[in-house]
């Protein structure tokens, strides 16, 4: 019989080139498990806070605090008269720039074998998770701790209602509705107030709250505000932006991450490096939670005096124009568009605490040159429209000789 194979092909049975094995199929749904978790913590508090739909931006977008001032007129116009034009303008100030973070985690190929793949793995994405949450809301507490509605009350209690009534009272003299009240208050207050009593907690995006406490529509504990103080800010003052991960510039560029259909907030991706034999995980977010309204932020302290502390300012000193002079530079921006900044300059630091007066101090203007002497300090106070400190840095000098 006359032979017709000489041998087999045996690159005839081989896996196509560009097949989705096995392995890819666990690296997706790692993926899919990892932003769909993160999704709906996100989404559990963008629910209690009511914040329907987050509003979707360019990366690199300025993000502006608001002020609205204006009169309704008279509504009484005797018939053929002309109507009075209500005339309401917005005052806008540059608040942050809201871009896309990169941020990387790595499971070495020691802790896989050790432990495991799935322990390994869940072991660091849990705290991978939580980390990247509180850079979300570490954030919206420091715009929190520095709300211009501020005061004292003798009891806890009283300084709740009271910081509830001040931004009630905010929203009401800039003619708009509050769709409900959130207060935030530390830990160890709530509790020392609660004592045995059974009150339901719940928890979202890692934030414990209570539903209708104390007149509030919402009770955040946490311990990112002081003892003896209490935050407070309409519900539907807090916004929430976002810079879509998914953005088809990014896979252009060979960079494809996996998100959240429904949220749209994460993207992830992991892909191991053999150069160190290390599981690579990449997470890029651009997510902001903020007050649109610094006016609308109470923040009161409880006790006999305010218990509030200044801000910390970062200053930067180099060469004036002028001999003689220096000019400064401040990191920060002004935490409400009613607030300025001041400045003095002397042989050391001026002592300054929260709520002093620094009316006589010179107005600063950045990049203005400032006359010193050789080893001055400038001084500079972020002070609020009835001239009381709010925050405060210092820097030596760089003078011009």
């Amino acid at each position: 019989m006359k032979k017709i194979y000489k041998g087999m092909n045996l690159q005839m049975f081989a896996a196509p080139t560009g097949l989705t094995g096995a392995d890819n199929i666990q690296v997706r749904a790692h993926e899919i498990d990892f932003v769909t978790s993160f999704g709906k913590n996100i989404q559990a508090l963008l629910d209690v806070l009511g914040i329907i739909r987050p509003i979707r931006k360019a990366n690199g977008s300025v993000l502006k605090t608001k002020k609205v001032t204006g009169t309704l007129q008279d509504g009484k116009v005797a018939e053929g008269e002309s109507i009075p034009l209500s005339e309401y303008k917005v005052e806008e100030e540059v608040f942050d720039t809201i871009r896309i973070e990169k941020f990387r985690k790595a499971v070495s190929i020691e802790a896989i074998a050790e432990k495991g793949y799935e322990a390994a793995v869940s072991d660091t994405d849990e705290q991978f998770r939580i980390d990247l949450q509180d850079n979300i809301t570490d954030r919206l507490y420091k715009q929190l701790n520095s709300g211009s509605l501020v005061g004292h009350e003798a009891t806890w209690q009283m300084a709740i209602a009271m910081a509830i009534g001040n931004v009630k009272h905010k929203f009401q003299q800039m003619k708009r509705n509050t769709t409900g009240i959130a207060v935030f208050v530390n830990t160890l207050d709530a509790y020392r107030y609660l004592g045995e009593a059974n009150v339901s907690m719940q928890t979202a995006f890692g934030l414990t709250y209570i539903k209708s406490f104390l007149g509030a529509d919402i009770v955040f504990l946490t311990d990112r505000v002081a003892e003896k103080t209490v935050v407070a800010t309409p519900m539907n003052n807090i916004i929430a932006y976002y810079v879509d991960p998914s953005d088809s510039e990014f896979v252009k560029a060979g960079l494809s991450y996996t998100t959240d259909s429904t949220t749209g907030f994460l993207g992830f991706h992991v892909e191991g490096n053999y150069d160190r034999a290390i599981s690579d995980m990449f997470a890029i977010m651009g997510l902001r939670l903020m007050c649109e309204y610094q006016d609308a932020i109470a923040h009161f302290a409880v006790g006999e005096a305010d218990t509030q502390t200044l801000r910390d300012l970062t200053l930067t000193a180099s060469e004036g124009e002028e001999s003689g002079t220096t000019k400064v530079a401040v990191a920060e921006q002004l935490q409400s568009m009613n607030n300025k900044f001041k400045y003095k300059v002397g042989a050391s630091e001026e002592t300054v605490a929260y709520g002093a007066d620094v009316k006589s101090w010179k107005n600063f203007e950045e990049g203005a040159d400032i006359k010193a002497a050789a080893s001055n300090h400038c001084t500079i106070v972020e002070c609020d429209k009835n001239y009381k400190a709010v925050s405060k840095g210092d820097v030596v000098v760089d003078l011009k000789a």
